[in-house]
Formats: structure tokens, C-alpha cells, sequence
């Protein structure tokens, strides 16, 4: 399911994303001469959590999370029109998770469905970076939020520019 763009909240945030040099990000002018930050398209994919997944309090595991950050980007990404994994094979781009954050708001327990909502915040031809929001599917109660930031790199594992032909999908 994808999201319609919204408008950032921040004006003064919109203003310094949009004129970092080399970060790519979708821009919109008032009248007047104000900018708005607008959001990549979002992707929502929705997890079950299994009894594994939960630790000896019968709360998900804090770990858990992060995996699910990687479904979220990995059906962002069919979301936007390509797989991952041919990105990997065909094009020998790696995604290298550089930074990951997540901050806990509400427990997640066995058998919760949660929604998992990913969006792309910034992207260059060199890193994207990634937002999340985990809700439980039943109350829409904000679970968890997140972000990571991956840089494009080869086999070798080093630095490579993302090739042209995702710049459309990265909004670069």
C-alpha cells in the first residue's frame, strides 16, 4: 500500500534538506517563495509476529525491530518498481547499513500484527536514508520509529555510485 506525499512539518528542516548539496529530495514551491519538504513515496507492509520473535516478558525482542526495518526496504523497493536482490546480482550494488537507530515507544507482543511503513528520507547517488513506523495493525498505536542509512557499494565492499537507471525510483 503506498502513501500520498505529505508535506513536511519544518520549514526551516525543508530548507536545509533541500540545499544540502548532493541530497536529493522532492521540493515544492508557495507562493511567496516557501518550500516544502514532501516525502518519498511510503511502502506499508504488515508482519506477524511469531512466538519467537518474543523474549522471556512476552515483548518482541528489541533486535526484532531492525529486521523488520530490512522487510519494510526490501518491499519498498518492489513497491518502487524493482528487486533488491537484482539490484545485488545484476547490478553488483550492496545497500551496507552505515547507522541504524530505533527508538522504542510501545511493546509489540505475540501474534500483534504490525504495520511496518517505510519511506525514503534522503538519497544521493552515493547513500540513501531510510524512515520507518511500526503500528499495531489493530489500534494503529505507534509502536516503534526508526531510521537507517546504507551506502551503495560493490562486491568489494567499496563506495560505488548508484547506477542511473534507480535515480527515478531514489527521487535523485
Amino acid at each position: 500500500m503506498q502513501v500520498p506525499l505529505k508535506p513536511h512539518a519544518d520549514s526551516k528542516s525543508a530548507l536545509q534538506a533541500a540545499t544540502e548539496p548532493g541530497i536529493s529530495t522532492s521540493v515544492s514551491r508557495l507562493t511567496g517563495g516557501s518550500l516544502i519538504l514532501l516525502d518519498m513515496q511510503a511502502n506499508e507492509t504488515q508482519v506477524c509476529v511469531r512466538y519467537a520473535e518474543t523474549d522471556q516478558m512476552g515483548v518482541v525482542y528489541y533486535a526484532n525491530y531492525l529486521v523488520w526495518m530490512e522487510v519494510g526496504r526490501v518491499e519498498w523497493c518492489k513497491a518502487a518498481g524493482f528487486n533488491y536482490r537484482d539490484m545485488e546480482q545484476e547490478d553488483g550494488v550492496l545497500l551496507a547499513v552505515v547507522e541504524a537507530q530505533c527508538r522504542y515507544l510501545h511493546p509489540a507482543r505475540f501474534d500483534d500484527q504490525v504495520i511496518v511503513k517505510t519511506s525514503v528520507k534522503k538519497a544521493s547517488s552515493r547513500m540513501v536514508h531510510f524512515g520507518y513506523e511500526m503500528r499495531r495493525a489493530g489500534d494503529g498505536r505507534l509502536l516503534s520509529t526508526g531510521e537507517t542509512k546504507h551506502l551503495f557499494c560493490g562486491r568489494d565492499l567499496k563506495p560505488v555510485r548508484l547506477p542511473a537507471r534507480y535515480y527515478a525510483q531514489f527521487g535523485l
